[in-house]
């Protein structure tokens, strides 16, 4: 089985600023978050956890799976999409075309150093066909703990979802996903 879990809150998260790629570390709040993931999930088991190498996911894992034996995995091409110049401003869904990205993601067009959708899907399906179909197969239950944008990349690729749909997953901080 594969599961999906998002970060905990970041100061950046509470002041509505984008992250994208920048190295943002949890909060307390977050770090409450990911406490309260720790004893709700508990009794869920996993074989393997994959995670991003930004400081808020890998943070979020190590919490969550605090006094388990289960190995956690980091891997670049689990990072958060970048935004380039737009990383760090406040309201971005208030501003294009960061708008678009949460607004109508069919249509947005990466500008000023941002990732393209294409990039992140690529990065992301070479990462699910090295590392997690072949888990998978072998029946094994795998946790990605990343990011917003990241993990709707890997939930639109395993349930081949079209990019108009690229937000359904509607992943919450913290919050396990099962992905059948």
């Amino acid at each position: 089985m594969l599961y999906v879990m998002r970060h905990g809150r970041t100061d950046w998260n509470d002041l509505h600023k984008l992250q994208g790629s920048t190295d943002i570390p949890l909060n307390e709040t977050g770090r409450q978050m990911a406490q309260k993931a720790h004893d709700e999930y508990a009794s869920v088991h996993f074989d393997v956890c994959f995670c991003s190498p930004l400081v808020r996911a890998l943070e979020t894992a190590q919490i969550l799976l605090r006094d388990r034996n289960i190995p956690i995995v980091t891997d670049e091409r689990l990072r958060e999409m970048g935004f380039g110049s737009y990383e760090g401003i406040e309201n971005s869904f208030d501003v294009p075309p960061i708008d678009v990205f949460f607004k109508d993601p069919a249509h947005y067009v990466a500008q000023d150093g941002a990732e393209p959708f294409e990039h992140l899907f690529a990065r992301t399906g070479e990462f699910l066909d090295e590392k997690v179909k072949p888990l998978l197969a072998q029946q094994k239950d795998v946790l990605i703990v990343g990011h917003g944008a990241m993990n709707a990349s890997i939930i639109c690729q395993m349930k081949k979802l079209p990019l108009e749909q690229f937000w359904s997953g509607g992943l919450q901080n913290c919050k396990l996903l099962k992905i059948e």
